[in-house]
């Protein structure tokens, strides 16, 4: 029988099994913020345990986490040796996901199952493709017993800080030289494979005055009425970078917003702060060090000659984008042929335009794409939405996809 065949047999005589592995591990809150998700970890490595897995726990130092802003993060790793030799293939998804919000229908930590899909914080985003990748290796590891051909590793890389920036998961686990693979897969969604992601720069801007009595106004200096000049600075900046389009597939143009706004003391006193939070979205043609120090120079030129204003500016987050390389052939190729083939419609190859782990493994020199379960947008999944929601059927079909080209990387 066709090796990938035997696989698929495998995925599909597992599949119920893999949707309770997954709805067991979305009915443990993982919500960050606060970020207390070594419980979420916890459950992950019992159930990989289950699978005859052996699981590596790499807990990150409270000490890191306290100035990170989370408070416990246990990161997973399970390494399974084929033939000597090989390159080593890394598949990441992350397990903390952002809270849930109002507005569900279902409960968000059930895993309700309805006319084929399971809706649940994180069945798409993308807790759905640590049941993906378990499956997929656990497919190739039943193969593996009949068959010698393949040669390698596959290392399965369970993190929980993605919606914080990654450092204390996959940035914690490459730089402490835990794992080094030469290839890697991330967490996406199964209509395409992506090989490059938008970069983020996010700011902390405070603007400091003096407070004055509010009937007399002239006797302090407004951290409002710069912070409207800074404001309108950035507004018209967003509006011209819709002119600087990027090369890649599927990535138009940067983007800035302003996300949070506080300050001011009460409604009869000049206000003597502002603060505001900003995000750049940066796409990879663009330099970090040159766009940070625009931001800088366009936010001080705002207020720049205004009496008793100062500013601040911390930056609170640089993630590099995902570089398109000539590595990632090796991984798309086989990604794609396969998806033509499960799916029965061309996988595209693309860029997206936001940031994700997947930049971490990039910045290290390994070739990484972003494929898993899920639908073609974001927004069919209702990702980081209420009723976040995933086809069963798609994740059925990425762990085909997966497996076999994985299988096809290790063959040779």
């Amino acid at each position: 029988m066709n090796p990938h065949d035997e696989l698929g047999r495998y995925i599909d005589a597992h599949h119920p099994e893999q949707v309770e592995f997954l709805r067991q591990i979305v009915r443990v809150p993982s919500d960050t913020p606060p970020g207390n998700n070594a419980p979420a970890a916890e459950k992950a490595a019992a159930l990989l345990t289950a699978l005859d897995f052996k699981v590596e726990r790499h807990p990150v130092p409270v000490d890191f986490l306290r100035g990170y802003g989370m408070q416990s993060v246990t990161n997973l790793i399970v390494r399974h040796r084929f033939g000597p030799g090989g390159p080593t293939v890394a598949l990441n998804a992350h397990g903390d996901v952002v809270p849930p919000g109002e507005g569900w229908t279902k409960p968000p930590y059930e895993g309700v199952i309805e006319n084929g899909r399971m809706y649940g914080r994180g069945v798409a985003v993308s807790k759905s493709d640590i049941a993906t990748y378990a499956y997929a290796l656990a497919a190739l590891r039943a193969l593996a017993q009949r068959d010698a051909g393949l040669r390698g590793a596959v290392e399965l890389h369970f993190t929980y800080d993605e919606e914080l920036g990654g450092l204390a998961g996959p940035g914690f686990l490459l730089a402490n030289k835990l794992t080094e693979p030469d290839f890697a897969i991330a967490a996406s969604f199964s209509y395409a494979v992506v090989t490059a992601h938008n970069g983020c720069l996010q700011f902390e801007v405070t603007v400091r005055g003096k407070s004055g009595h509010g009937a007399m106004p002239q006797t302090g200096r407004d951290a409002f009425r710069a912070g409207a000049a800074i404001l309108d600075a950035i507004y018209a900046e967003a509006d011209a970078l819709a002119a600087k389009k990027s090369r890649v597939n599927g990535i138009d143009h940067p983007t800035m917003i302003v996300g949070l706004i506080e300050g001011g003391i009460n409604t009869n006193v000049v206000p003597d702060r502002l603060t505001l939070r900003l995000d750049r979205r940066m796409i990879p043609e663009e330099d970090p060090v040159t766009v940070e120090a625009g931001v800088r120079a366009l936010i001080e030129n705002a207020v720049r000659g205004r009496d008793g204003i100062r500013v601040e500016i911390r930056r609170l987050l640089l993630a590099r984008a995902l570089q398109p390389s000539p590595g990632q052939k090796r991984l798309v190729d086989p990604i794609r042929r396969h998806g033509r083939r499960v799916f029965g419609e061309d996988i595209p190859a693309v860029g997206v335009p936001l940031y994700a782990d997947a930049r971490l493994y990039g910045e290290h020199g390994i070739p990484i794409v972003m494929y898993g379960a899920g639908p073609r947008t974001i927004a069919e999944s209702n990702a980081k939405r209420p009723d976040e929601n995933l086809l069963l059927e798609d994740l059925r079909r990425a762990t085909h996809v997966v497996a076999s080209a994985v299988h096809d990387v290790l063959s040779g």
